[in-house]
């Protein structure tokens, strides 16, 4: 296995690292006269390139990149009925008619697929010729344009960049663990005695069995759990992932036997009442509702927004203490936080074959390299949203003591949405709790993190078995899944006839184009 080691240095900046390019904004301009290019913009918070998916309310953003490229954007999103990005690109390549420019949300596959065969344009020529700043970008992170790549050995697509090292961290109670006694668990069976301490010892104080010991508002986050019995839950920080093995194989989380084990225990913790009983259909408000009503005690969550609760509701919840806490180890004794940020995105944008000015289009993506395109691509408008001070990029008081999320409100700048661009994590620094930053350096101060699965580029032939397989594959994988956690069947039981289910729906097909294609992207 070709390993990439996501530490600091492959990622570029950190939360306090300036922009690597300086220059004179009078240089970003790219055409004497002002060019419109026409761009499909889908993504799950936009339905096309404008203010909330709509074209006539004009980012700021994008009045500023007009202003200084003489490059400006016009809407031709397909598929603005329909909130699936995978559906609008597939009825915008169904329709034949392309804009200059193809982007938004989990473009990488398509664009692989139809790339080859001509619907949108190599860029690795046209990137060394013309891009220095996305070349520069390639040259500093090496495996990173290899692993985007298509079957072809070219690139079709500028991805989107995430920045920084951590995403989802354990929270739990502090307040209820200080209350009842309690040390933060420090291994698979001190967490299991937390959580049972949760359920029966009364914590909220309001004389009510009512307190919900694990929850998560994506109910994939139950999965997180298996990482306790050496199992995974997925590859990278997409849900159900794939993942590469010990021994170099690509294999699938949910067909290995340290899966039976791990489930069988996840199903024993909800039948015991540790795991909230609504946790497949409580939603993403469970958060809010079960630290706001004082009945939660412990979750897996981004550290940003969740550490964010004690400030929320210090005044209603007497002592609330939701703190990071370190991973708890496995049964073999390994600590793991399998969630980390992929430094490359299946987001981003391409060329399609269909635009007249190829050359300007990919200079108009380099101007979002630059030290000037990457500051507004991430925090808006300088003067608007933010001030440069002492060399750094600073939001006004305004935008960070909002009731609105500050992602949010860049998501209505223009800024922070899924464009091909370099994220910049001190984006998320300034908005991020003191108690978050302290788990940020408990987190970074031991050896948490494991490579991901970046994915792999398949031909033509081998889609085909991808696309026949493994939807209705996966499908099944979470069916049974579900239905092992709520008590109907068990897994350990039932293992042998799932595997082989697993086996006669194609599972073994799948892998093993899976793992040609590995072979072929990464020399495995």
């Amino acid at each position: 296995m070709r390993k990439l080691s996501l530490t600091l240095a492959i990622l570029g900046t950190t939360a306090m690292t300036a922009p690597g390019f300086a220059q004179d904004r009078s240089d970003l301009r790219i055409v004497d006269e002002p060019v419109e290019f026409t761009i499909h913009m889908h993504w799950p918070r936009a339905q096309g390139y404008g203010v909330g998916g709509d074209a006539s309310k004009v980012y700021p953003v994008e009045e500023v990149a007009r202003e200084l490229t003489g490059i400006s954007l016009k809407d031709a999103t397909a598929g603005k009925n329909s909130t699936d990005s995978n559906e609008a690109m597939n009825l915008l390549i169904a329709q034949g008619d392309m804009p200059d420019i193809v982007g938004g949300h989990l473009i990488q596959q398509p664009v692989n697929e139809f790339g080859p065969q001509g619907a949108f344009v190599p860029l690795n020529d046209l990137v060394k010729e013309h891009a220095p700043h996305i070349q520069a970008f390639w040259d500093s992170h090496p495996g990173l344009q290899e692993a985007i790549s298509a079957y072809d050995g070219n690139y079709y697509y500028i991805p989107y960049l995430p920045d920084g090292k951590y995403g989802r961290a354990w929270f739990v109670r502090q307040d209820w663990l200080d209350k009842l006694g309690l040390e933060q668990p420090q291994n698979v069976d001190e967490l299991h005695d937390a959580l049972v301490a949760f359920r029966d010892q009364d914590p909220n104080g309001n004389g009510l069995k009512d307190e919900i010991p694990y929850f998560a508002r994506q109910w994939e986050e139950v999965n997180r759990l298996l990482t306790l019995w050496d199992a995974r839950s997925s590859g990278s920080d997409t849900y159900h992932d794939f993942y590469v093995n010990d021994d170099g194989k690509v294999v699938h989380p949910y067909a290995q036997e340290a899966y039976r084990v791990g489930l069988s225990n996840i199903a024993q913790w909800y039948a015991e009442g540790l795991i909230d009983p609504e946790i497949y259909t409580r939603g993403s408000s469970s958060r809010d509702y079960l630290l706001g009503e004082n009945l939660g005690g412990m979750t897996h969550d981004w550290f940003a927004s969740t550490s964010g609760y004690n400030a929320a509701l210090s005044d209603k919840v007497d002592g609330f203490n939701f703190i990071p806490f370190l991973p708890p180890a496995s049964v073999s004794g390994v600590r793991m936080e399998e969630h980390r940020r992929i430094p490359i995105k299946p987001d981003g944008w391409a060329i399609s074959h269909q635009a007249e000015d190829p050359v300007n289009v990919i200079k108009y993506f380099d101007f979002w390299f630059t030290e000037y395109g990457r500051l507004l691509s991430n925090f808006g408008v300088e003067g608007k949203t933010w001030d440069m001070i002492d060399g750094e990029p600073v939001y006004k008081p305004e935008v960070l003591n909002s009731d609105s999320p500050v992602n949010s409100q860049m998501y209505l700048e223009g800024a922070q949405i899924q464009r091909g661009y370099w994220q910049d994590y001190r984006y998320e620094w300034q908005w991020t709790s003191e108690a978050a930053r302290e788990g940020i350096e408990l987190y970074d101060s031991e050896d948490l993190l494991i490579d991901q699965f970046l994915g792999v580029a398949l031909n033509e032939a081998e889609q085909k078995v991808y696309d026949k397989y493994w939807p209705s594959l996966r499908t099944y994988m979470l069916e049974r899944q579900q239905a092992w956690v709520l008590g109907t069947g068990d897994v350990t039981a039932d293992w042998d006839e799932y595997i082989a289910t697993l086996n006669k729906m194609g599972y073994e097909d799948v892998t093993e184009v899976m793992n040609t294609a590995y072979a072929r992207q990464y020399g495995g």
